[in-house]
């Protein structure tokens, strides 16, 4: 079963995406957050890994404790890619819109002929 909590940012990453009014800062706050979420399950998925590795090195050890990393593994494994997916879009469309605004700036700097 999926996190409530990276459910819930993946949720509010969905909704800053979709608001074509968001502002640049507001992507890249978002995109903090989702950079806090993505470092907290890659460290949640190295944890798991390397307790897995021990419970496959000890020959005392349960399937069932095996069987339970290996869930909890398969549960982190697609919250990371949503949440990296979500992280990639958000930094592309705050460059889109700090290029837009660069571009005006420039416009609008020009001397008229």
């Amino acid at each position: 079963m999926p996190d409530p909590l990276y459910s819930a940012l993946a949720a509010r990453l969905r909704d800053v995406l979709t608001d074509r009014l968001s502002t640049e800062a507001k992507l890249r706050s978002r995109s903090e957050e989702a950079d806090a979420g993505i470092r907290a399950l890659e460290a949640q998925i190295r944890g798991s890994e390397r307790r897995l590795r021990d419970l496959t090195g000890d020959a005392a050890s349960s399937l069932t404790e095996i069987a339970s990393e290996l869930r909890r593994v398969e549960i982190l494994r697609p919250e990371l890619i949503e949440l990296t997916s979500l992280q990639t879009e958000l930094d592309r469309r705050a460059r889109e819109l700090r290029t837009e605004w660069l571009l005006r700036q420039t416009r609008s700097a020009r001397p008229s002929p």
